[in-house]
């Protein structure tokens, strides 16, 4: 569970939230990324930032107002 405090929803926060999401994936399937990119030939950070964003939707976000 993420817990936010419903004043604090600024950009800072956002990318706060989003690089903990980055370190999430790639700690989860950094091996599996590195191979796809390896074969796919793309960028590395691309498909993090990508990864990242849809792992956000599977936080459970508790919110204090």
């Amino acid at each position: 569970m993420v817990y936010l405090n419903f004043t604090d929803l600024s950009e800072e926060a956002q990318n706060r939230l989003l690089e903990n999401s980055k370190k999430d994936v790639e700690r989860k399937f950094g091996d599996a990324i590195r191979k796809y990119v390896k074969e796919n030939y793309i960028c590395f950070e691309t498909v993090i930032e990508e990864e990242a964003l849809r792992n956000l939707y599977s936080y459970t976000y508790v919110f204090n107002i």
